[in-house]
């Protein structure tokens, strides 16, 4: 299987859980990675989720929302306990998570950190997110993202 080297698939595949992993050529001009995701797999947006890293009240935090939304961030720190949220640097997500940009999974990070996934994500049986490259995408049930994540759930897209 092409990605199974990566932390994520790596965990999915340790603790038992379904999946299934989807692969896609990324174009490396797009920068739009979720919505490529979702034309070249030919998927709803709101069942594709972006994971974003983002700071609340220093600390590096996790949001996991549908690519056809974006981030409350103002809800993410709420969520987090927290009172103020600002995106992460990127090098600094990309070295807690050891996960490039683009491709960065809410499962397997280098850190141990909070992650919160948006509420949209339990309406449906599978959802997808990064599998910890460009380009691939996994599609696991929100019950058991949330539970290998240790994540909170919560309204968090806007």
């Amino acid at each position: 299987m092409a990605g199974k080297g990566t932390p994520a698939i790596a965990l999915l595949v340790k603790k038992k859980v379904a999946h299934q992993v989807h692969e896609y050529d990324h174009d490396p001009r797009s920068d739009s990675f979720g919505k490529e995701a979702t034309e070249l797999l030919g998927l709803p947006a709101e069942r594709v989720f972006k994971t974003l890293v983002a700071e609340v009240d220093g600390n590096l935090t996790v949001g996991v929302v549908p690519v056809a939304g974006s981030l409350d961030l103002k809800a993410l720190a709420a969520a987090a306990g927290g009172k103020k949220a600002k995106m992460a640097d990127v090098a600094a997500a990309e070295r807690a998570t050891g996960y490039v940009a683009g491709g960065i999974s809410p499962l397997g990070h280098r850190k141990r950190l909070p992650v919160v996934i948006d509420s949209s994500a339990q309406r449906f049986g599978t959802i997808f997110c990064s599998g910890g490259r460009r380009g691939l995408e996994i599609e696991v049930a929100p019950a058991d993202l949330i539970e290998l994540a240790q994540a909170k759930v919560a309204p968090i897209s806007a």
